[in-house]
């Protein structure tokens, strides 16, 4: 049986208007990951493998945590959001949002034009993206033990699409609930992909860190 730890990386940085200045953690973003790290020690802490994206965020994210990185795969790394929401703008007319309070709204569109190939000029198609998504995952699913996987919102929303035969409407929606350092486990049984738990942030629960308990 495969255990599979999904972590999504701690908060980067919210105010970046491309992918280059996004991929770096926040101060905040470096504590959620610690206190995680924290987490795991006081719990079960052993991993068999501990896997990440190539961005820095992810591999940081890790880090942070207290562990060693085994794998980099560059098919963990996360949709490309500012190509996507460049290519709505411009080829649809329909700006990114100025609040957060916008993007709820906003998200479901950029992922409703992807997934109908209603954008042109992005960097992958959203079958290329679901495709070295779910190859990965299956990949892992053959193998044994408990594995970490340090990724993105938008890859863990794939791989629960993936898990859950959800439409593009759940994906959206699943994607924007997923907080920064949250944990999502799933397991491989009887030939089967099954989701254990979603967006877990024990880490977080207290009180006193209420104020880190964030989505961008």
């Amino acid at each position: 049986m495969a255990e599979l730890i999904l972590v999504r990386h701690g908060q980067a940085n919210s105010h970046a208007t491309n992918e280059e200045s996004y991929d770096q953690l926040s101060v905040l973003g470096a504590q959620q990951a610690e206190w995680l790290g924290a987490h795991l020690a006081g719990t079960n802490p052993h991993f068999d493998r501990v896997l990440t994206g190539t961005l820095n965020r992810q591999t940081e994210t890790a880090r942070n945590m207290g562990y060693e990185i085994t794998t980099r795969d560059p098919r963990l790394n996360e949709l490309s959001y500012f190509a996507l929401a460049e290519a709505l703008e411009a080829e649809h007319g329909i700006p990114a949002p100025r609040e957060a309070t916008e993007f709820a709204r906003y998200l479901p569109q950029v992922i409703d034009h992807w997934v109908r190939g209603a954008l042109s000029d992005v960097p992958e198609s959203f079958d290329e993206f679901a495709g070295r998504i779910t190859g990965v995952i299956d990949e892992l699913c053959q193998d044994h033990g408990r594995i970490l996987v340090v990724t993105s919102g938008g890859v863990i929303g794939m791989i629960m699409r993936h898990a859950l035969g959800l439409e593009t409407p759940g994906m959206a929606k699943v994607m924007l609930q997923i907080m920064n350092s949250s944990m999502h486990r799933l397991e491989h049984v009887h030939d089967m992909l099954m989701v254990g738990s979603f967006n877990a942030t024990p880490h977080l629960d207290i009180p006193e860190r209420a104020h880190a308990r964030t989505f961008i």
